[in-house]
């Protein structure tokens, strides 16, 4: 909450209790793995990468720790973390809670500095195994061609657009605007899975748009430290400066306003309320380029084939939401959507389940079994006494 600006509620439940799951999960994964396979001539095992060098991002400060420390650790690896300098602290507390219970000395260790030099550093290191980075596209592509020079193992999750397609079958929409609302707006929509471009009927583009107006009221903005308070400040001037500006384009480029607007200079806090936009096109940069804030983009759509177009007509493809009255038809539209996550319906997270994106979005995946066998590499023996 005080390095982030999260609500206090959102903070507990997302950015802290929701990470013990995750660690559990890992734990117990962890014990599926085959570190030794048995083939007809060979034996193959699972060794560490070695030394993993984490990159983590400002917008899930904890959980962005978890998401690769832990699995690097269980597969016996050693660690250096590199926080964001935006959010340090809350990677001190971790690795102080390591310490603690503990892991012995250097197998996991922190530095901290400004991203541009110091991701750098542990990229071209040559003791540094593997980098594990999550944040933007830009910054990704960059790091990897860095820790490639040196032939580095890489794992990139990055930026994201989601589409969320509302389908034609649907009698209500009502109960499928908090799903969206938390997606988009929650964290002040600083997310990379956030569902920014929501796909509806055009036919059905008023009454869509009743609705995201009479919910919005549910997601006050505030202080962080108000339990009633849904959306705080972004994280920083930074980030303030790019939502404004994107606003300022959204106007610019011809998209309607329907709910708030370009912020205002803030008195005490980096505060940007709820914006969306629609009438958008999907070739707008709106719609195209990811914002990181509490935007969102209404597109209008003729039929579904066109929906299943829009979707997929972005660089990126992290994740994705698909509503429909038949589950059936909405299961059959979430395989023609290029995104490595597809949620249908109401469906909740899996934590077992591999997380990470097409395109754009990334490489590698983490989560559960899937999350750990990114920091291993195989392999074989042929030992013909041993058959």
């Amino acid at each position: 909450m005080k390095e982030l600006g999260a609500p206090v509620g959102f903070a507990a439940n997302a950015h802290c209790d929701y990470q013990y799951v995750r660690v559990a999960s890992y734990i117990e994964a962890a014990a599926q793995v085959k570190l030794e396979e048995a083939f007809p001539a060979s034996t193959v095992i699972r060794e560490p990468v070695g030394v993993v060098g984490c990159i983590t991002p400002w917008n899930y400060p904890l959980g962005q720790i978890v998401q690769k420390v832990v699995p690097a650790l269980l597969m016996g690896n050693t660690v250096v973390l590199k926080p964001s300098q935006s959010t340090p602290l809350t990677a001190c507390l971790m690795v102080e809670a390591f310490r603690r219970a503990g892991f012995p000395k250097g197998t996991i260790n922190l530095i901290s500095g400004r991203g541009s030099r110091a991701d750098a550093r542990l990229a071209v290191h040559p003791k540094i195994a593997m980098i594990p980075f999550t944040g933007s596209t830009e910054v990704g592509v960059k790091l990897a061609q860095q820790a490639l020079a040196g032939v580095k193992h890489v794992s990139l999750e990055l930026g994201g657009k989601s589409p969320c397609v509302w389908l034609p079958d649907v009698p209500d929409y009502a109960p499928a605007v908090p799903l969206l609302f938390n997606s988009i707006l929650l964290n002040s929509g600083q997310t990379c899975t956030a569902l920014s471009r929501l796909l509806v009927p055009k036919s059905r583009l008023a009454e869509v748009e009743a609705l995201l107006v009479e919910h919005l009221s549910d997601y006050p903005v505030g202080n962080p430290v108000d339990p009633k308070t849904k959306i705080g400040p972004v994280a920083s001037k930074s980030q303030y400066e790019t939502v404004k500006r994107y606003v300022e384009l959204g106007v610019g480029e011809g998209a309607r306003l329907l709910a708030g607007g370009v912020p205002e200079a803030p008195v005490k806090g980096w505060y940007v309320k709820p914006v969306i936009f629609t009438d958008v096109r999907n070739d707008m940069r709106i719609a195209q380029e990811e914002i990181f804030g509490p935007v969102l983009c209404v597109i209008p759509y003729e039929t579904v084939d066109e929906a299943v177009e829009l979707a997929n007509d972005t660089p990126y493809g992290l994740n994705a939401m698909v509503y429909g009255a038949s589950r059936a038809q909405a299961c059959a539209v979430a395989r023609r959507i290029n995104a490595g996550n597809v949620y249908i319906n109401d469906g909740p997270r899996d934590v077992y389940a591999p997380f990470g994106g097409y395109g754009a979005s990334g490489i590698g995946r983490e989560g559960g079994l899937y999350g750990l066998l990114e920091f291993t590499q195989l392999k074989a023996l042929f030992d013909h006494s041993t058959f």
